[in-house]
């Protein structure tokens, strides 16, 4: 989107508020200037080709891809991914441009030198789009959202209680905004190799490759926006850092905390730790913005140790979402035999 001219912008905002009213009324939208910040940050380390349908000036159609760009932390194990996000407004469907966009897509592939293509809904539509088109189901999860008002803040209190007590020589550390530079390269090193445990299902993927400059570019986005950050973790005696939970709130969802990730060393499993920060989170988070409604999540179907926390503090299921993948070939294969 380096290229884009402010006459996309005003078209691309102009379609992304139709998109959200069609899809997600009931949630707050992001200003332009904060989605704009977003994609334009994402170009550090991703390739963007996007390709537009307009009609009498506006935008009625979007192709978007990404790719790891070369010289990017894990450009090597991730190139050969690539990932598809398309919609077409609800007065334009079912007249063949989702269709006309697709050959779009391996021409991307190619020139990238790209062998998956993944696909992404959680909407009927979508779902109905990418199965049309072949693409087989590999991976399924939810966003997940926990009702302030029904929380058993009793509970909450025995769990951070519990994992005192279970964990007697473990540290629990608060960070409120960015971590300390002194401790970006450890940080950023042991949160990769916590994401790098979420289960993946049947998807074909590279490693989840996190440094300390990613980290500092992240810190800067959030300071252009007044996105807030917030992390609680666990040391162990031994100075390892054993789980990691972090949350975000933003100025333009003033009513809606962001849960972003939740993990736990495998060694370090069984002994409440993933509770513990879980419960510290929620009560330090409660305590600073007594107006938030909600907390959101997305977690994968598979995640059972996560689920099983989530549900007991009563997250419920808020939309299903879904990924699905093809081989390059097969994709071609298939375009083949759509006559696309």
């Amino acid at each position: 989107m380096n290229s884009a001219g402010e006459d996309f912008w005003r078209r691309y905002h102009e379609f992304r508020r139709a998109r959200h009213a069609e899809a997600r009324p009931e949630d707050p939208i992001a200003p332009d200037e904060v989605e704009r910040r977003r994609l334009v940050d994402l170009l550090r380390y991703e390739i963007n080709d996007s390709y537009e349908v307009v009609s009498g000036g506006r935008m009625v159609a979007l192709l978007r891809t990404a790719v790891t760009r070369p010289g990017a932390p894990g450009y090597e194990e991730n190139r050969q991914f690539l990932w598809c996000y398309g919609a077409v407004l609800e007065p334009y469907r079912r007249q063949g441009l989702g269709r006309r966009l697709l050959p779009l897509v391996l021409d991307v592939m190619d020139r990238h030198g790209c062998t998956f293509v993944t696909f992404d809904s959680d909407e009927d539509s979508g779902h109905a789009f990418i199965k049309w088109l072949g693409a087989p189901q590999k991976a399924q999860g939810a966003e997940n959202r926990l009702r302030i008002a029904d929380v058993d803040w009793a509970m909450v209190g025995r769990w951070i209680e519990e994992g005192e007590k279970r964990n007697p020589q473990t540290k629990l550390e608060r960070y409120d905004g960015p971590m300390p530079d002194a401790m970006l390269e450890e940080y950023a090193a042991q949160l990769a190799a916590l994401l790098n445990t979420m289960p993946w299902d049947d998807l074909e993927h590279g490693p989840i490759v996190v440094t300390a400059d990613m980290l500092r570019h992240m810190y800067e986005s959030h300071a252009a926006t007044g996105e807030r950050l917030y992390t609680v973790l666990t040391r162990e005696p031994d100075g390892v850092i054993s789980g990691i939970t972090d949350v975000t709130w933003a100025p333009h969802r003033r009513e809606i905390i962001e849960q972003m990730f939740t993990g736990v060393l495998p060694s370090a499993r069984g002994r409440g730790i993933g509770k513990w920060i879980k419960a510290s989170m929620l009560k330090r988070m409660h305590d600073m913005y007594p107006d938030v409604k909600w907390i959101a999540t997305g977690n994968a179907d598979s995640n059972g140790p996560m689920l099983a926390i989530n549900h007991r503090l009563g997250f419920k299921r808020h939309r299903w979402g879904a990924e699905y993948q093809l081989s390059r070939d097969a994709f071609a294969e298939r375009l083949k035999a759509l006559k696309l």
